[in-house]
């Protein structure tokens, strides 16, 4: 029988922290790593140009962004829901994103994914916080998902074949759209089904992203029904190549035969069925399939240089073995999105489960007869036309059915929207129970068509609302300074940057705490190409803060933990506005400013990695070179160090012509 219920998982653990308590106004800080450049888009297919083109991401609103980490892990108790029947043992975890932490085969004792020892979050989710291993569901834009380390709603339903089945559900904030994953086993399976849905309950089109991202062993080779791939490293670049052996003469189908970061998007042809394997030298190991529109497959690989194993440690622990990922998606590649209709969705269902070939063949050198081998070994244990058929009962019979026992809860947003469109989404219901403190201010605004104002001229931290109904009705509330605020992120957002400037500045003249406005003008004039005026306005928003901290001002923000005590809010938002400010004056060389304001920061700011790292600046813009050097000897980490970053190698080489130390290489392309 299946079974489906709670758990807990204790590992080592690095907390969350809490969230930054700034508006995300730009674009996620790694976006240039998956960038393709102009003369590359225009000589790529035109749909495919299309796809990587449409609605970039201008800001990530309003999601906050994730950066209260550290590096320093506990023993930690994590929920989880377990889905097991006499095959499979399935560990999900349902307050990280939905994560399948999990896939072990009982029969044979084998662990299908590769399955981190820890939680570690570092900065490879649009938003922030993410961590390796399992299966993690992406939605949203090119890149991890804003959901990596958030929870999600999760109920017991009533599976095709009448077990039981885990149903975790969300609203997707960036692109505004709510989604479904079910999970089941049907008894006596070997293979975990997942059905998924995302749907477009507006009146307009809305850009789409999907990719099932799954970790495996490294030590694998990787098995696609594809003689060619798109090949993707971190130089911007998206060419074409043969597949499995480059141009080179390497066999990159084995992740351990790259020496450099990189995607490997399979160009499968129309008509054949969608899979891809990861199997290790006895020919066993992990098959995914699905029905035809999950289109993509992918293989990422960290390489063997120094910057892929250092970001291998980074995401772990130092000895542990290393991993790939393998990955499913809507489009041929991650680069691009597609459009979803007005009241439409997509659906479509995964298989996961073991897989056996003849290791001679699989393993040889003979490409089609290695794809053959898998293929048959994967019909023979899963045909085609059972996937499809498990697809169609799904659709039909289960995936609008209500939810029974509650298992875990996500956030409020859900509640909001359906309270605010009326809308009607079978199977995942978002009731008005779920809405909590970040919400209640907009549903007042719903409700009486007023932003309450903070008490007691406290700053205005409300979690922004950017959609074009709520900018509709920011635009008829009364125009105090707190509505002006979030007119402005809600316009900025929109890309009606001279809007967003003019009710900010409005909101400036009558504000009692004025420096969440100047913020906001600070990245307006960064963004708009005004850097000495950006610097003049982070730094004026860092005195005013300094000045209002003996306030009413509490932590309560984009994202930030409610009911924070006023002097953690206090630190939070220096330490926040500090960096900014900081990063703005060593950006136009004013480093006596800089200095002033490093002194003027909290102790626990300037102990930070991130905050070493710009010691490191301003000691090299103060022209003490020595005294850089130092702070590397010394040893530091930034714990938000986000993917493709450089900086490490670039302000080394301004003391030293020395090999940069292991401890600092994170560069994920060729030098």
């Amino acid at each position: 029988m299946t079974t489906v219920r709670r758990a807990v998982l204790t590992l080592p653990a690095a907390p969350l922290g809490p969230d930054n308590p700034l508006p995300a106004l730009r674009a996620p800080a790694g976006a240039g790593a998956h960038a393709v450049d102009p003369r590359t888009l225009a000589e790529l297919p035109r749909d495919m140009a299309r796809g990587i083109g449409r609605d970039p991401l201008r800001s990530l609103l309003p999601a906050p962004v994730r950066d209260g980490y550290g590096r320093e892990r506990t023993p930690a108790d994590l929920d989880t829901i377990v889905i097991e029947n006499d095959r499979l043992r399935v560990t999900v975890l349902p307050g990280l994103g939905g994560r399948v932490h999990s896939l072990h085969h009982k029969p044979t004792g084998r662990e299908l994914l590769y399955r981190n020892p820890v939680f570690q979050p570092a900065a490879f989710a649009l938003n922030g916080a993410w961590f390796s291993g399992g299966v993690e569901w992406n939605i949203g834009a090119t890149g991890h998902t804003t959901l990596s380390c958030s929870p999600l709603h999760a109920a017991t339903v009533r599976a095709p074949d009448g077990g039981p089945m885990l149903r975790l559900w969300e609203w997707e904030r960036l692109r505004d759209l709510p989604f479904q994953v079910d999970l089941w086993l049907p008894e006596g399976s070997d293979f975990l089904y997942v059905g998924v849905r995302i749907r477009n309950p507006h009146e307009r089109t809305a850009p789409v992203y999907w990719w099932s991202n799954i970790a495996v062993p490294e030590d694998r080779r990787v098995l696609a029904p594809a003689d060619a791939a798109w090949h993707h490293g971190y130089e911007r670049g998206l060419s074409r190549v043969p597949v499995p052996v480059t141009e080179d003469g390497t066999d990159r189908t084995y992740p351990l035969n790259s020496t450099h970061a990189a995607d490997w998007f399979y160009d499968l042809p129309e008509g054949r069925r969608r899979w891809i394997a990861a199997l290790d030298a006895d020919g066993t190991g992990l098959v995914q399939t699905s029905t035809d529109p999950l289109r993509g497959r992918k293989l990422f690989v960290w390489g063997t240089g120094r910057g892929g194993r250092r970001w291998q440690e980074w995401l772990t622990e130092p000895g542990t073995p290393g991993y790939a990922e393998i990955q499913a998606g809507l489009a041929r590649t991650q680069l691009e999105h597609l459009e979803l209709a007005a009241g439409a969705e997509f659906s479509w269902l995964e298989a996961y489960g073991p897989i056996a070939a003849d290791p001679a063949t699989a393993l040889g050198e003979d490409w089609s007869d290695a794809r053959a081998d898998v293929e048959r070994s994967l019909s023979g244990a899963l045909p085609r036309a059972t996937v499809d058929a498990a697809y169609t009962a799904w659709r039909e019979e289960a995936a609008d059915l209500a939810p029974e026992e509650v298992l875990a809860a996500g956030s409020g947003w859900g509640a909001l929207e359906v309270l605010r469109g009326g809308h009607e989404l079978p199977g995942t219901p978002f009731p008005e129970s779920t809405l909590g403190p970040e919400q209640e201010p907009w549903r007042e605004l719903l409700r009486t068509g007023v932003l309450p104002a903070p008490v007691n001229g406290a700053a205005p931290l409300i979690a922004p609302l950017v959609a074009s109904p709520w900018r509709d009705m920011l635009e008829t509330a009364p125009a105090d300074p707190t509505t002006e605020y979030q007119l402005g992120i809600a316009q900025w957002h929109a890309g009606d940057r001279a809007q967003a400037v003019r009710s900010w500045e409005r909101g400036l003249k009558e504000a009692a705490t004025r420096w969440p406005l100047l913020y906001c003008l600070a990245v307006a004039d960064r963004e708009d190409g005004h850097p000495e005026r950006a610097a003049d306005h982070f730094e004026e928003a860092f005195t005013d803060h300094e000045a209002t901290a003996g306030g009413t001002e509490s932590a309560t923000g984009p994202g930030t933990t409610a009911g924070a005590d006023d002097d953690e809010g206090r630190a939070l938002v220096a330490t926040a506005l500090g960096r900014e400010a900081l990063d703005a004056l060593l950006a136009v060389d004013r480093p006596d400013r800089a200095r002033a304001l490093w002194h003027r920061l909290p102790d626990s700011a300037r102990r930070r990695g991130a905050f070493r790292l710009i010691e490191v600046r301003l000691l090299l813009a103060e022209r003490r070179p020595d005294e850089a050097r130092a702070v590397f000897d010394a040893g530091f980490e930034v714990a938000d160090l986000h993917e493709g970053a450089e900086v490490l190698g670039e302000l080394w080489q301004r003391f030293t012509d020395e090999l940069l130390p292991d401890a600092y290489e994170f560069r994920m392309r060729p030098s």
